[in-house]
């Protein structure tokens, strides 16, 4: 902190306001660096290293359940401490080479122009009436069989997918960099690895209950402010309606087997005017018609209405730090 403090000594704006500002350029210029060079995809290396020496499905609950909460509770440890001595380092050797390189870093625990463009393309393909093409495109954003989908539940998929992940990719990571640096965006991202990777049920059931239940815990927080900040984003946007999206937020946030998921999906469906179903899981939205395909493109609208409104918040914490460590 004090490191800190005296390598932003005399400038006119907090480093890591900037570090934010050009981390989000990044995103939004470039989209994702390829996987051998990201450290999310070196993250689920770690939990794949982990899973591999687990105790196997044969052994004692217990003994999996307190090796999967060892796992997380270390591997973000683990990262949040290696991005805490990358700050330290790039800091004594040059605020420039701080600003850059923590700016590339923080730029790979978000992701927002990849997911607008992969459910931006499920709605051109939807447009143009190839729901072959559409299914198979839709195995990259959801996890069901998307074999017999039909073309308003993969629309519902792709904005439940942008939905949900305004908190997982947007605000989570912002609100854990303007809080705590780095290192809380680089743990933040570990935790939310670890749980899609073994925080579910069946083969996971005992290995990754911790995994779930933490990441259960740190998007309390954030699955709200995301869920507040989608709906300061319908009451300006066009075709979507804030009165909506606040009443069927409120009742059926509650409705998904997650604690924090049905918070933005739920007011992006009121925002939409439509339902946003998962066959045998949950309603959003009713009564209300399915979505088409031209709903995914206002729901990345929202998506980036509400990311700006993040930045702006994380700058507002940033800036609130840097004046009262000065």
């Amino acid at each position: 902190m004090d490191t800190l403090a005296a390598a932003m000594n005399g400038l006119p704006v907090p480093l890591d306001v900037l570090a934010l500002l050009l981390a989000l350029l990044l995103d939004l210029a470039l989209g994702e660096p390829p996987n051998r060079l990201h450290p999310t995809v070196w993250m689920g290396k770690t939990v794949s290293l982990a899973e591999r020496i687990a105790p196997g499905q044969r052994s004692l609950p217990a003994a999996q359940l307190t090796y999967g909460t060892a796992m997380a509770l270390l591997i973000p440890a683990a990262w949040g401490a290696a991005a805490w001595a990358i700050t330290i380092g790039l800091l004594q050797l040059h605020p420039l080479a701080y600003l850059l390189v923590v700016a590339v870093l923080l730029k790979t625990t978000f992701s927002v122009r990849t997911l607008q463009v992969v459910a931006g393309d499920i709605g051109r393909i939807l447009m143009a009436g190839d729901i072959v093409e559409a299914r198979r495109q839709m195995s990259a954003l959801v996890s069901r069989d998307t074999s017999e989908l039909t073309g308003g539940q993969m629309a519902a998929g792709a904005i439940e997918s942008v939905a949900e992940n305004i908190t997982d990719s947007i605000v989570g990571p912002l609100l854990a960099f303007a809080l705590f640096g780095l290192p809380g965006a680089a743990a933040y991202r570990a935790v939310n690895t670890l749980d899609s990777m073994v925080g579910y049920h069946g083969r996971y059931e005992y290995l990754g209950k911790a995994s779930a239940r933490l990441d259960d815990l740190i998007n309390l927080i954030p699955a709200r402010l995301a869920a507040l900040l989608l709906w300061l984003t319908t009451v300006a946007m066009p075709g979507m309606s804030a009165g909506r999206s606040w009443r069927i937020m409120l009742a059926h946030r509650s409705r998904t087997e997650s604690p924090n998921a049905g918070w933005t999906m739920a007011a992006m469906a009121g925002g939409l005017g439509v339902t946003l179903e998962k066959v045998g899981h949950y309603r959003l939205g009713d009564p209300a018609p399915e979505p088409e395909a031209h709903h995914i493109g206002r729901a990345n609208r929202a998506l980036y209405a509400t990311t700006g409104l993040t930045a702006a918040a994380a700058v507002g914490i940033l800036w609130l730090r840097w004046v009262l460590w000065a």
